[in-house]
């Protein structure tokens, strides 16, 4: 065997990705520029990931400080990384912990883009209530919460159900309306509402396999080669499957008093 047949170093991924999520650089450019139009001087994000969106914000307001929470011990060493490289390491905490019922906060800026599984215990999407009233006790009642939640943009058919994640149902998801009534009664107004279009999600989806694609492609025996395959392939077939069915949305929200 060469080498390369033996290493069974695995293969790098997500380096593609700015953000974890569909998001473009059009919209966080738009996104820093309305949360910190308030000066928020705290800022808390759920299910921070690597945090870019938070130490974008951090760099936009210098007297402002972050703390970022995940369970991922990658995505918070990526994130204590970019802080160091952009000089934020004492304005910018990452902290691996659980967000459920966390003493973190209340913040100027919450930020929780994907991860409001995060502030409940309940199954989809009964956890949506639960994460919205957690929301409201986490932001200062002058401050704002940016959630990014899932949604039905249309009701899936069985066949695209099926052939989504494990376990995959219609009522995994609410449409939009009833997201923004949800976000209504748990004490908010939505001050602004947007979705990721199509682009955004065509990005996203590519990048998040393209560094597993191309090793793939150039390693067709590797060791890790097999497991790898099947990983993407189930991924972009799952992919197939919510590709317009499902949406996330942008949802800028102001704590009502």
């Amino acid at each position: 065997m060469t080498d390369t047949e033996t290493n069974t170093s695995h293969p790098p991924r997500l380096t593609r990705l700015t953000f974890h999520g569909p998001l473009s650089e059009t919209r966080a450019n738009t996104l820093v520029h309305r949360l910190t139009r308030t000066n928020p001087t705290t800022v808390l994000d759920i299910g921070c990931g690597w945090g870019e969106l938070m130490l974008r914000i951090l760099t936009a307001t210098p007297e402002a400080t972050g703390i970022g929470i995940d369970l991922n011990t990658a995505d918070l060493t990526r994130a204590r990384h970019n802080a160091e490289t952009r000089g934020l390491t004492q304005r910018a905490e990452f902290i691996e912990e659980s967000a459920t019922d966390t003493s973190h906060g209340p913040a100027d800026l919450v930020l929780c883009l994907g991860a409001s599984q995060a502030l409940s215990t309940a199954e989809p999407p009964h956890h949506t209530p639960d994460a919205l009233r957690a929301l409201r006790r986490l932001v200062t009642d002058h401050g704002r919460v940016l959630l990014g939640e899932g949604f039905w943009q249309r009701t899936p058919t069985s066949a695209e159900l099926k052939g989504m994640w494990p376990g995959a149902a219609a009522t995994d998801h609410h449409d939009l309306a009833t997201l923004l009534d949800l976000a209504v009664a748990a004490g908010f107004r939505p001050e602004w509402t947007e979705t990721a279009t199509m682009d955004e999600w065509e990005e996203f989806e590519s990048a998040y396999q393209a560094d597993q694609e191309i090793w793939l492609a150039g390693h067709p025996d590797h060791p890790l080669a097999a497991e790898t395959r099947e990983r993407l392939d189930r991924h972009r077939a799952q992919w197939m499957s919510y590709r317009g069915v499902l949406g996330l949305a942008y949802l800028t929200l102001v704590p009502a008093r």
